[in-house]
Parts: C-alpha cells; sequence; structure tokens
C-alpha cells in the first residue's frame, strides 16, 4: 500500500460513516480530541501522509474502536518508515578468509523485513475496509450533502431526534424530582402537546427565540435558568424581553436533517437532562457542552395553531 492508496483507504472510511466533516469534528471533539474540518479537508484532499496524531483522532470519530485504530495507524507509520529508505545500495563488506560468499549486506535484510511489515500491516488493514464497506450494498459517488435550511417563522413541533420513532416533543411539564412545581420545557407525546410553539427569528442570521403559546397563561420566551451558562440547567418559559438567555442559534446538522439549539449567551447546546438513553415522557431540558449526541439535535416540524385538543 502506498501513500495515495492509504488517503483513498481514509475518504472509504469517511464515506462508510456516513458523517459531515463537522459532525466528525464534534465527535472527536466530544472525545476530548482537535479535528477541526479544516484540516479533515486537507487530510482528505491532499497525495500526502496525514500526520501521525491525526490518524487515530480520524478512526475514532468515523465510530470505529481503538484497536482498529492502531491498526490504522501502524500502516501509517509502516508506509513512513518505507518511504524513508534509500534506494542506494550499502557497501559490501570484506570476504572472509575461507573463500565463502559474503553475508546479504545487513541494509537489504532491513528493507526485506520492513517490506513484510508492511505488506501484512496493510493486508489487515484492506480486509478491514472491505469488511466496513460490506456494510453498505451499494456506494455511490461521494458529493456534497445538501446544507439544511434554517426554518422560517411559524408554528412548529420540535421533536428530539434521538427518539426512534419520534413520537416525543418538546412541550410543558415539571421536574421529576419535584423539587419545584414550575413549568419546565420537557419531552412529551406530540399528539397532546402543549403550548402551542412559535419560532420567532431575530435580526441575527439564525438566532431565534422560541415562543410559547399558554391557553391560560398566555407568550412566554423559552429561557435558560437565571442567565446561567453551567451545564444542567434547566430550561423554562418567561415574559419575553430579548434577552440572550432567551434566544437560540439553530444550526442545522445532516444526519439527521435537523437543527442543534444554542443558548447564545452560553454557547452550549440544548438536550435531555438524562442525555441520550433518556427516552422517557417527562424527561427535561437543559443546556450541556456540545457532544453531536442526537439528544442534542431537534427536528423541527412545521404545524398548524391552533390546533384541535
Amino acid at each position: 500500500m502506498n501513500v495515495g492508496e492509504f488517503v483513498a483507504a481514509l475518504k472509504a472510511l469517511r464515506l462508510w460513516s456516513g458523517l459531515s466533516y463537522r459532525e466528525l469534528a464534534a465527535k472527536a471533539q466530544a472525545s476530548g480530541g482537535s479535528l477541526p474540518p479544516s484540516t479533515i479537508a486537507s487530510m482528505l484532499g491532499r497525495n500526502t501522509l496525514p500526520r501521525a496524531p491525526l490518524i487515530a483522532t480520524f478512526v475514532l470519530a468515523c465510530g470505529l474502536d481503538q484497536d482498529t485504530a492502531d491498526r490504522w495507524a501502524t500502516v501509517r507509520n509502516s508506509i513512513a518508515i518505507g518511504t524513508e529508505i534509500s534506494d542506494s545500495s550499502a557497501p559490501l563488506p570484506p570476504q572472509s578468509d575461507s573463500g565463502t560468499e559474503p553475508a546479504p549486506p545487513a541494509p537489504q535484510l532491513t528493507r526485506r523485513r520492513r517490506l513484510l511489515v508492511i505488506g501484512a500491516a496493510a493486508l489487515g488493514l484492506l480486509l478491514s475496509i472491505a469488511a466496513f464497506l460490506l456494510l453498505k450494498p451499494t456506494e455511490t459517488p461521494e458529493r456534497p450533502a445538501a446544507e439544511p435550511q434554517l426554518p422560517h417563522d411559524g408554528w412548529v413541533l420540535i421533536q428530539p431526534a434521538h427518539i426512534p420513532d419520534h413520537d416525543l416533543c418538546v412541550g410543558e411539564g415539571r421536574e421529576r424530582n419535584r423539587r419545584t412545581d414550575r413549568p419546565l420545557a420537557v419531552q412529551r407525546p406530540c399528539a397532546t402537546i402543549t403550548p402551542d410553539t412559535y419560532l420567532t427569528a431575530t435580526s441575527i442570521n439564525g438566532v431565534y427565540e422560541i415562543r410559547w403559546h399558554h391557553p391560560t397563561e398566555g407568550v412566554g420566551c423559552l429561557t435558560v435558568d437565571e442567565a446561567l451558562t453551567e451545564a444542567d440547567t434547566l430550561i423554562a418559559p418567561s415574559e419575553c424581553t430579548g434577552a440572550a438567555h432567551q434566544r437560540y442559534q439553530l444550526e442545522p446538522t445532516q444526519t439527521p436533517t435537523g437543527y442543534r439549539i444554542r443558548p447564545t449567551h452560553s454557547g452550549l447546546c440544548l438536550g435531555i437532562l438524562g442525555g441520550h438513553a433518556d427516552v422517557d415522557d417527562g424527561a427535561e431540558l437543559a443546556q450541556a457542552p456540545c457532544t453531536g449526541a442526537l439528544d442534542q439535535v431537534f427536528l423541527v416540524r412545521p404545524t398548524t395553531s391552533p390546533r384541535p385538543r
């Protein structure tokens, strides 16, 4: 395997993952690594061997385990060693007094051993890639995914993407630990959701207010409690004032096609307090560091209002 084939294998792995450059960067960051989208584009767009520290981070972000990442790193390092070996022959050692043939030059033995290492590692890597690609019955040429559009003002249902059948939406509830009895943003069955939700764009591109129209309490904006910037801060309706902790940056995602919702005052992401595994009716929304997990991705579905009760 040469450098070009190794880079082609990295491209195939990225296709297999189904993740965009931004999503790979987010997964790497969530695992404590650094892999900016510009770095990924450079790594996959050049016919040069990527730097060693990037390989394991990239392979892990694609969804593979540490053992497999180590195999990729081994192949990368073997290719690097192979390209550094000089093709010039070393001088032969003097013949022995017995007149026997001189021993093969040591550099040639070293080169042969290195080539065997490269070949074995590359074969294992190619078999691994083949197994991954078999998970996709058909392969289509790589093409840029369409960037999701920002939503228009209007009545919407906001649905957490980690619920498999998407039958839960963001609506009103209470703290499950009964510490308070105030209204909070929680996930509720969409069929009976209340209050009605209206998405209002601000003068800043991609920034919105999320307004609840309650049948008895009137209009309120979803608000990060006390404008706190700490993780696990809950979200509750409050009088609309236009404050930063009542405004949210909607960042389009591609897999699935939805949005990350980020409070503008903290830069964190809204998600489910219990994380990806919490699919229960009544699970509270909270802000937390952005991880790229599906409980921090929301589908925004246009609807009509007032809806029948």
